[in-house]
């Protein structure tokens, strides 16, 4: 598999290296390396250690019981989420530091304090209470980036009930697959959300996924856009305001077994039904409090704002337990990051003086092409840590990033992880790591990583492969919903008592992870098996391209002949010689056999609203199929502008 997963040489090639400045390292959380190696000696001890810095009722018997591939972590303990999120918070200065700020695409904005959360939070638990909701049964969660959304999550921790999340681009079809997997009995949305100044009909999708037979009873409705009052349902609908204005303002939290299911979040394979991810509470708390505390090098007095959307594990992770576990100020944003204008991520963190950011790649290479200007029109000289989450970042981007973000002073962590892991697995530690645009260095400490061959062999340094763990970690998938077998068939069974990523990977000459992405975004071009990775960090190298995205589409001499999409920078004229000229940039970048067959320009990529390229759709225009399902996009008019493209151009 080392030669098969495609070379990298291009990006390990990559000389430029950022250690942590003096001044950083002073203040750091970590400062001392020798954490991985205790980690290493005694992995059970290490997240013992960050276990009880939580709050537990009753504390644990064993720390692991490992019977592959099922896991248990914390056996015998007793807590409650809602409780350590919140209440421990309450017992110190906290009670009055800000816990969430959250701004309304619209301009609207509000400040929830740890007091503040605990009222709100245990009204909603007490209403939910009150419509019958128990401990173990399933709340289906489908809400814009509004504070309902954590508020809902944490009162339904606080009485034992379990989640389900779905991320507010999805449409009825999708909802309706989830609500009957999950047999939730009760929904949770509301009228409408705000993007890019128009109204997501929210209520309207929800309704139109709980027509006929479904498990679902009654509907809790948030007012936030006043569009639906008309669509109430008597007898099943309630407006939250309503639901909540007469109930007490204390709710006990429920203590809940540390392998208690915390919440089910689902993530769409390429074939099949979605799978209902399966997130427990001890282990998932520990994990996410943990890579929160070090790897952001969280301080008490950061403002941390994390880009994603609460409907996908990131923000779940990364937005409300990790953070709020810790008792930092997380920020929530509802909207687009170009409306009213582009410059709208950097109003926000110059207003609340944001000293953190963690976003996506795909943000990032759309913040290059719109150009310099506009984060250098705001003041954002209070963030000193960046983060990058999603995908591999190509080595120009993380550059761009640390220099006109973070006014080259601010490390960038670049963070690896999956909805299945809970929380990151590879990210550098900023105190102590040196950092290398394009890689997310090594494993937390606790981790187990390595890169394998097919044949199950491990590669060492300079070798390619397979993405693994070979330990069990705490924040760790416990199943698929309803499908022990399928899980074992999809994460387990390839490497014996192996976790298998799915993932392709190659370490450097120092054991560095470089991330090529899903083992199935490779290329057979010619019985080379080529990394889109690879391609389009080349394309992007060019200082005329802001975004690239290659697949590959079949070919009768070749097997599969290399397509690259290009996004490029404000200003730059497209023309057959850029072609010419890109193309030979990849090959004298990486070599011939890279060297894209056809590159077609496009004004916008599909992506997710996630910020994920879809890069399955582009395999369908550049084959000429049926466009599959579009959902998710953020603008599906994107892909179907490229297939009247493709096709003209053809």
């Amino acid at each position: 598999m080392a030669e098969n997963i495609g070379s990298i040489e291009a990006l390990l090639q990559e000389d430029r290296t950022f250690p942590p400045s003096e001044e950083f390292k002073k203040q750091a959380n970590i400062k001392d390396p020798s954490v991985y190696e205790e980690a290493r000696k005694d992995p059970e001890a290490f997240w013992e250690r960050f276990a009880g810095e939580l709050d537990w009722f009753k504390k644990w018997d064993t720390v692991l019981e490992w019977n592959p591939p099922f896991a248990k972590w914390f056996v015998g303990g007793q807590l409650n989420v809602s409780y350590n999120c919140i209440d421990r918070h309450l017992k110190s200065a906290r009670k009055n530091k800000a816990a969430i700020i959250w701004e309304g695409e619209p301009g609207d904005w509000a400040v929830y304090t740890y007091r503040d959360l605990y009222r709100e939070v245990c009204k909603f638990a007490n209403g939910l209470k009150s419509l019958g909701v128990k401990k173990g049964d399933r709340v289906t969660i489908y809400l814009p980036m509004v504070p309902e959304l954590p508020i809902a999550m944490l009162a339904c921790a606080r009485i034992g009930a379990v989640h389900s999340v779905i991320f507010g681009g999805f449409s009825a079809d999708s909802i309706r697959d989830r609500i009957e997997d999950s047999q939730s009995k009760l929904m949770i949305t509301a009228d409408g959300g705000y993007r890019r100044g128009s109204v997501v009909p929210l209520k309207q999708n929800a309704d139109e996924s709980i027509t006929g037979d479904t498990p679902v009873e009654q509907v809790v409705v948030v007012r936030r856009t006043g569009t639906a009052d008309a669509q109430m349902v008597d007898g099943r609908d309630i407006w939250w305001h309503e639901l909540v204005s007469d109930q007490p303002l204390n709710c006990d939290p429920e203590p809940m077994d540390s392998e208690d299911m915390l919440y089910m979040l689902y993530t769409s394979g390429t074939t099949g039904k979605p799978k209902g991810i399966v997130h427990t509470t001890g282990g998932y708390l520990t994990g996410t409090y943990a890579t929160t505390k070090w790897i952001f090098d969280l301080k008490e007095d950061d403002v941390y704002w994390c880009t994603a959307d609460i409907g996908w594990v990131t923000g779940h992770s990364y937005i409300v337990y990790g953070p709020l576990a810790n008792g930092a100020t997380t920020v929530m944003y509802e909207g687009s990051p170009d409306y009213p204008g582009r410059d709208r991520f950097w109003s926000i963190v110059e207003k609340y003086a944001c000293t953190i950011l963690y976003t996506a790649p795909t943000a990032i290479r759309t913040f290059m092409r719109w150009g310099e200007d506009l984060p250098e029109s705001h003041d954002m000289s209070s963030l000193r840590l960046l983060g990058s989450v999603g995908e591999p970042i190509n080595p120009e981007a993380w550059v761009w990033y640390w220099k006109n973000i973070g006014g080259g002073r601010c490390p960038v962590v670049d963070t690896w992880w999956q909805t299945e892991t809970g929380s990151i697995l590879i990210a550098p530690l900023p105190g102590i790591t040196t950092l290398k645009p394009g890689s997310a260095t090594q494993a937390f400490p606790g981790i187990d990583a390595e890169i394998l061959d097919e044949a199950g062999n491990s590669v060492g340094p300079g070798g390619g492969g397979y993405l693994v763990i070979k330990k069990p970690w705490p924040s760790m998938l416990r199943n698929i919903y309803g499908d022990p077998e399928r899980f074992q068939e999809q994460y387990w069974s390839k490497y014996e008592n192996t976790y298998f990523t799915g993932d392709g990977a190659k370490l450097d000459e120092d054991s560095y992870f470089w991330l090529l992405g899903r083992v199935d975004d490779v290329i057979n071009v010619a019985a080379h098996r080529v990394s889109t990775m690879e391609v389009e960090s080349a394309l992007v190298d060019n200082p005329k391209v802001a975004e690239a995205a290659c697949i590959g589409r079949s070919d009768e001499i070749k097997g599969q002949a290399i397509v690259a999409f290009v996004t490029v920078k404000e200003n730059i004229n497209t023309s057959d010689a850029l072609i010419t000229e890109l193309k030979q940039h990849v090959a004298t970048k990486i070599g011939p056999i890279c060297r894209p067959d056809d590159i077609h320009f496009a004004a916008e990529l599909p992506k997710t609203r996630s910020g994920k390229i879809m890069r399955r759709l582009l395999r369908d225009v550049a084959e000429g199929r049926a466009l599959g399902d579009t959902t998710t996009l953020a603008d599906p008019a994107v892909v179907e502008s490229l297939k009247e493209q493709y096709g003209d151009e053809d």
